[in-house]
């Protein structure tokens, strides 16, 4: 299963390592705080998990269904 992705804009610092690493996935909005552009698709669980993992914010969040996944 894979995971969802959310981003928590109000922790969000906008270093962009999200958006460089996988923009197939993360962008910026007009505000360059940083947004979910696409559900995850092609890009491993594995990988989720590193991006979130790297979030100097720790603004991404990984859900499994209704429950969080602890990165």
């Amino acid at each position: 299963m894979a995971y969802r992705v959310e981003v928590d804009q109000d922790l969000c610092m906008s270093s962009g390592k999200c958006v460089a690493d996988t923009p197939q996935v993360f962008a910026f909005d007009e505000d360059e705080i940083a947004e979910v552009r696409a559900e995850p698709g092609e890009v491993s669980d594995e990988k989720l998990v590193e991006i979130a993992r790297h979030c100097p914010s720790g603004a991404i969040r990984l859900l499994e269904g209704d429950r969080e996944v602890l990165v």
